[in-house]
């Protein structure tokens, strides 16, 4: 089986949710075929998910990612089934463990076994989309006796992975695994991970599909568009999570002057750690066509579905980004 390549759009579109209608209707209109929520606050995704559906036809949604930690692996199966009935075969649930900063500091919740949890949650929300009475007392998550009806097909579960144990257990336990923020070099490690942690389920490993999330600006300021990047992901990677992921990708020294940089309340220091150099093996800017061709490697490298995510300080530059993606102006292929 060959998965086919998908250009997405990210939501939502701000806070409105009217907003949000009018991209995923102007994306079906010019040929995108996805549209990918970040499920980080309001509006929440996967309610606003069911008010979008009657506005399209045709496009996919999916969730990259809902956090494991802030709803029972029972609430997320009968979410996913009511969505697989609004969109079906159009809803990809996306799971993951999110960031302690969330986590703990907006949910109050323990940020424990982030691999573990996403695993065990993983495996009891797909036995009871199949429909099976549950029956689990794993380390992180218990249930039992709960049943809901399965859907002719069920809905798939994708993972969200960074570092190789992540990566392979996605590929191992989910129907596919959710990239985010890594650097351009990092990526055939991330694929040989995948391959691992398939070929350990008995899986072809060119039947994962892949998510991707880019943190895209089309634009002739790319000296501006660095320094948004930096103030938007500086802090980002001073998080335990991406900090450990950004050594792990090769940029140990990186990683640590931003880990000192934060704790030292240190904001240009932080933001300073990522250099041009860094900054353009992470983010994608330039022209329509600078920028069509990095997906074009990255789509060559194993990415099969493409989050456009604009690094915009206004509608209008998302909005030209946004444009050089559409089918008439991009045809992407493997």
């Amino acid at each position: 089986m060959t998965v086919q390549q998908r250009m997405a759009v990210t939501l939502p579109a701000g806070p409105s949710v009217t907003d949000t209608i009018e991209r995923v209707k102007w994306a079906e209109d010019v040929g995108y075929a996805d549209a990918w929520w970040g499920d980080s606050g309001a509006p929440d995704a996967l309610t606003t998910t069911a008010a979008l559906a009657h506005h399209t036809k045709t496009l996919r949604f999916g969730v990259a990612v809902t956090p494991v930690y802030s709803r029972t692996p029972a609430v997320l199966a009968a979410t996913a089934n009511a969505l697989g009935q609004i969109l079906p075969d159009r809803f990809v649930m996306g799971l993951g463990s999110s960031s302690q900063n969330m986590m703990v500091g907006w949910h109050g919740q323990d940020f424990d076994k982030p691999l573990t949890r996403v695993k065990e949650t993983a495996i009891m929300v797909k036995s009871m989309l199949a429909g099976e009475k549950s029956n689990f007392d794993l380390s992180t998550v218990k249930s039992h006796g709960y049943r809901q009806a399965p859907l002719e097909k069920p809905v798939p579960v994708y993972l969200a992975a960074l570092r190789s144990k992540m990566i392979e257990m996605a590929a191992e336990v989910g129907d596919g695994v959710v990239f985010n923020l890594w650097p351009k070099r990092a990526l055939p490690k991330m694929m040989e991970h995948v391959k691992i942690g398939a070929e350990r389920a008995g899986k072809n490993w060119q039947d994962i599909e892949i998510v991707n999330r880019y943190m895209v600006l089309v634009t002739d300021n790319k000296e501006g568009a660095r320094d948004l990047f930096r103030a938007a992901f500086a802090p980002y990677y001073a998080t335990p999570v991406y900090n450990q992921f950004l050594a792990w990708a090769g940029f140990e020294d990186v990683a640590a002057v931003i880990r000192e940089g934060w704790a030292e309340k240190d904001r240009a220091k932080t933001t300073g750690a990522l250099s041009d150099e860094v900054v353009d093996e992470i983010a994608i800017i330039g022209s329509p066509e600078e920028c069509q061709e990095r997906l074009q490697w990255c789509a060559e490298t194993g990415i099969h579905t493409h989050i456009i995510a604009p690094m915009a300080a206004t509608a209008e530059d998302a909005q030209r980004t946004f444009d050089a993606f559409t089918a008439d102006k991009f045809n992407i292929a493997a």
